[in-house]
Parts: C-alpha cells; sequence; structure tokens
C-alpha cells in the first residue's frame, strides 16, 4: 500500500505479537514492515513485509533504514530495542525529511532513561520517589556508617538493559572488587517490595498520557516479566503522571516501579514497548491502535485506568517454523 500507513519496526527480534496487534489495526489501511539483522529473527515473518538489514553498529546502517522508508513509503518508524532508540531520536529530523515519523522521544529524554544515575539525579530534584543510587562509593559507604542505607544493595553498570551484569553485594570487599573489575558502576539500593510494571502512552498530538496500564509482577525472567496481574490504584496514576510531564516523555513507555510500605518508587523508565505488553493489549489497553490514530492525525481520547484488574499474563513458548 503506497498511500497506506505503512509502519516499520526495527529489531523485531521475537516481539511476534507486536508485529501481530500493528497487522490486526492496520488491516486495509497499511503494511507492517519488519527488520531485523537475523534471518532467525521469528517476528520477522509475521510482518507483511520484512527485510534482512545489517547490525546497527555497521556503518551505512541508518541509511539502508532510510531507503526502507523511502521505497515503501513508511509513515511511522519505531525500534524494540534499546541501543537503537537513541539512533532514531538523534536522526529524527532526517527521517521527518524523507515523510517518516519516529515514534521516540527527544534524543535528550532517552539519553537520561539509558543512564540510571542521571535519571536518578533528575527524579530526586523533581520530587520523585525513587530507588536510592551512587556512583560514588566512598559517598554510599559514608551513608552506611550513618545508617541511610543498608547492604544488600545492586551494582549495576550506569547504562545497561536486560539485567546484564547486575550483581547483588553484601560487603565493602564485593563493592571494592565489582568497582576495581569493571567501569562506570553505580550502587543501588535494594528494594525489598513488591515490583510494578506501567505501560504508558503519551498521545503525540496533544502530549498528554492517555494511556497509564499497571501490573504486579509476580515472575521475571531476564529482566522481563513472566507472569503478571493487572491492578488498578490512584495514586501509581498520579506518580505516573507527574513522571511524564516532569520528563517531557513522548509515544511509548514501559516503567517498572516498585511498592514498599504502600509507598511507590520509580525504578526504571524505557522509552519503547515492554516486554510485557501483551498483558496490557489482551486487558483492553491497544496502544497499537492510539498510534495509528495520531498517524490518521486523530487525538486519543483519555482513558487512563479502563482496563480490568486481577486478570492474570502467563506467558510460555511459541515456536516459528519456516523452510528456507
Amino acid at each position: 500500500m503506497d498511500n497506506g500507513i505503512n509502519l516499520l519496526i526495527l529489531s523485531c527480534g521475537t516481539r511476534n505479537k507486536i508485529v501481530q496487534y500493528f497487522k490486526k489495526e492496520l488491516s486495509g489501511k497499511g503494511l507492517v514492515i519488519a527488520t531485523d539483522c537475523s534471518e532467525l529473527a521469528p517476528a520477522l515473518y509475521e510482518a507483511d513485509k520484512h527485510f534482512i538489514v545489517p547490525r546497527m553498529t555497521d556503518e551505512g546502517y541508518l541509511d539502508v533504514i532510510l531507503s526502507i522508508c523511502k521505497d515503501n513509503n513508511v509513515k511511522a518508524i519505531l525500534s524494540l530495542i534499546d541501543p537503537e532508540l537513541s539512533l532514531i531520536a538523534e536522526h529524527k529530523e532526517n527521517f521527518q525529511d524523507i515523510g517518516t515519523i519516529p515514534i521516540i522521544s527527544d534524543l535528550e529524554v532517552v539519553e537520561m532513561c539509558f543512564n540510571k544515575y542521571e535519571m536518578y539525579e533528575f527524579l530526586n530534584g523533581n520530587g520523585i520517589q525513587t530507588v536510592k543510587s551512587y556512583i560514588d562509593k566512598e559517598k554510599f559507604y559514608l551513608d552506611v556508617e550513618a545508617g541511610n542505607i543498608t547492604y544488600p544493595v545492586f551494582v549495576k553498570p550506569v547504562q545497561g538493559s536486560a539485567s546484564i551484569n547486575i550483581s547483588m553485594v553484601t560487603s565493602k570487599e564485593e563493592i571494592e572488587l565489582m568497582f576495581s573489575r569493571f567501569d562506570n558502576l553505580m550502587i543501588q539500593e535494594f528494594m525489598d517490595g513488591t515490583e510494578y510494571g506501567a505501560d504508558v502512552y503519551i498521545d503525540m498530538i496533544s502530549g498528554e498520557p492517555v494511556t497509564i496500564f499497571t501490573k504486579e509482577k509476580i515472575k521475571m525472567r531476564s529482566g522481563e516479566t513472566d507472569k503478571s496481574v493487572s491492578v488498578k490504584d490512584e495514586k501509581l496514576f498520579e506518580l505516573i503522571k507527574s513522571l511524564v510531564e516532569k520528563v517531557e516523555l513522548k509515544g511509548i513507555i514501559d516503567i517498572d516501579i516498585f511498592q514498599i510500605n504502600g509507598q511507590y518508587y520509580i525504578s526504571e523508565v524505557n522509552p519503547r514497548f515492554g516486554g510485557g505488553y501483551p498483558h496490557a493489549h489482551e486487558c483492553g489497553v491497544n496502544i497499537t491502535r492510539m498510534i495509528i490514530n495520531n498517524l490518521e492525525g486523530k487525538t486519543n481520547q483519555n482513558l487512563i485506568g479502563h482496563y480490568n484488574e486481577n486478570v492474570y499474563m502467563m506467558k510460555f513458548n511459541e515456536m516459528k517454523i519456516i523452510k528456507k
């Protein structure tokens, strides 16, 4: 469809459901096009059209994506992996110049989301409760002595995703060892509470959050939610609204939150579809439709909290078989 709403999903990997949801919403309106650097990315084969592209880090990668957009009259583009979000945000104008809308927050916002310490400082400075963090280990030791924080704590890279290289440590010796082996580490308070996730869409026309879906995480696997249950709490919705407003986020956002003694703390903000998005979708929170509405020039109405509570999601394995 050359005059339809053609959507390009980059680095689709195993996110088959997202491709399926967009296909359903775009049926008769446009095509879903997917890319990946591996021909064994199963989500490619759900799309109406797919391309195997170089690795994101390869020279000329951006030109390949821009030419796919041009040749296929792509109306909007989004990525499902963290490293690529900065690339799209940085080259927003290159895409806009050829008539393609990147569904992404501004570059400085994206970069702050991926710099956990910068995000901590911003939230802390704006009165939004967040997880206590340190990049200066000496300052941390002083806080331990003062009784402001106790072991165990997490040591993690300042920038990183999918729970890679995160260690729980219980002593100064372990912290010293970690800091001597790796650069760019931070120390983060261990939140011994209930973990929540939020799927949020900020309308790209009005700039207002139009849907917030929150779930309690029951089981995690390599940083992704494996089992969860839908919940609603006005207090949590208000916290997320003030976060969105202060950080000036746009489009699709995935937020990790902890609750301890009835208080909520923002843990992480990812400016993309979260791995647990299908839970929101199957509960009637249709962010894919909201994106299409925006691409058609329609502002979405506020549907915050319009979903059922106590709906459980359980992930299980599926297979894709293709003959080469």
